[in-house]
């Protein structure tokens, strides 16, 4: 039998040790495989494709794609060509955009001696509307992903591009110049951390606790609800080192980006507590509050970081405007995080228990 003594010792060395990988996880990736060549760079890419919008949303569906080339300008100004095949993604967009979401696959023997050598699958992230600013609303997006890959060693790789769109209507080619962001594959992300893809669904409270509440404070600070890790909804996950995590993805709803057409989610009653967007709730479960405070304390001391991945995308905004409401949309997400009162109001208060 175990003396109550030391099982109470015990007990305080392996929480201790939980305590201890929030600070080493939050920022940072452990011992991984290495990224592909693609994100190996941040510079943004330019792009060349040509295909029909309109055939691409009637005929290609979770396993029909349409041949197309895409065209990738190197650093001395040449130009590579690659065969691929393209299918539209997302069940909303697909209905409310003018351009949708892409899902990419080539070939690994194609892609060798370029830059997109071992990369077989990815998604593409396009504007959704032919609207002013709409470049914005993509760097948003995409500037979301590159705060969550500062949070958690967990996350997609991303890498923007500027893209040159001959969009085929019938005899007639419409040129679109647009600001776009690929994504790596699920099995690419499982592959850097030695873990595994899952599509079963493991109830949030059986998933890991540091990751979750990771997760659960960065959607809070972009002020998304379209999302659901009960429900696998804008989240994937992953088995690794024996635990199981969620990734987020699709942040086109959240307040952060604020877009004309983005609506509260429908899912756990979000409509009945907040009305727009840009109005935050918390949809994380309870953890150990010790826990908590420790993640919280990782986001307040990643501040700067977290504004510098901000300050750095200004650049390539064309509305300066937009740029500055995200900035303040993330201020106000650290008062409250910064307020023991209202930190408990908005996070402990609000955590779900089932």
């Amino acid at each position: 039998m175990v003396k109550p003594g030391l099982f109470f010792f015990l007990l305080f060395q392996l929480f201790a040790v939980h305590l201890t990988s929030a600070q080493d996880n939050f920022v940072g990736e452990s011992q991984l495989e290495p990224t592909a060549l693609l994100f190996q760079d941040q510079d943004p890419i330019s792009l060349r494709l040509v295909f029909s919008t309109k055939n691409l949303k009637k005929n290609t569906n979770d396993s029909t794609y349409i041949k197309s080339i895409l065209f990738i300008q190197n650093r001395n100004s040449s130009w590579d060509s690659l065969k691929i095949k393209l299918r539209a993604r997302g069940n909303f967009r697909r209905q409310n955009c003018y351009f949708v979401p892409l899902k990419v696959k080539l070939k690994k023997a194609v892609t060798r001696g370029t830059l997109f050598e071992g990369t077989s699958k990815l998604k593409l992230v396009l504007p959704c509307l032919l609207v002013k600013n709409n470049d914005d609303l993509v760097l948003k997006e995409y500037m979301a992903y590159k705060l969550f890959e500062l949070i958690s060693p967990y996350h997609f790789k991303t890498r923007l591009a500027n893209i040159e769109f001959s969009e085929e209507k019938g005899t007639r080619i419409r040129k679109h110049n647009i600001k776009a962001f690929l994504i790596e594959d699920l099995d690419d992300v499982a592959e850097r951390h030695n873990g595994r893809a899952m599509t079963r669904r493991v109830h949030p409270l059986y998933q890991d606790d540091l990751s979750s509440l990771q997760n659960s404070f960065f959607q809070y600070l972009i002020g998304n609800t379209d999302f659901s890790t009960r429900g696998a909804h804008n989240q994937k996950l992953l088995y690794v080192d024996k635990k199981y995590v969620s990734i987020p993805y699709d942040f086109d709803m959240s307040g952060l980006v604020n877009a004309s057409y983005a609506t509260v989610s429908g899912m756990e009653n979000m409509k009945v507590t907040i009305s727009k967007v840009t109005e935050r709730v918390y949809k994380g479960y309870k953890r150990d509050i010790d826990l908590m405070q420790a993640v919280r304390k990782e986001y307040l001391t990643s501040k700067e970081g977290i504004f510098k991945v901000m300050d750095d995308l200004n650049q390539y905004f064309q509305n300066p405007g937009k740029y500055e409401q995200a900035k303040e949309f993330v201020i106000d997400f650290f008062k409250i995080m910064e307020d023991d009162k209202q930190f408990k109001k908005h996070i402990l208060d609000r955590a779900r228990s089932r």
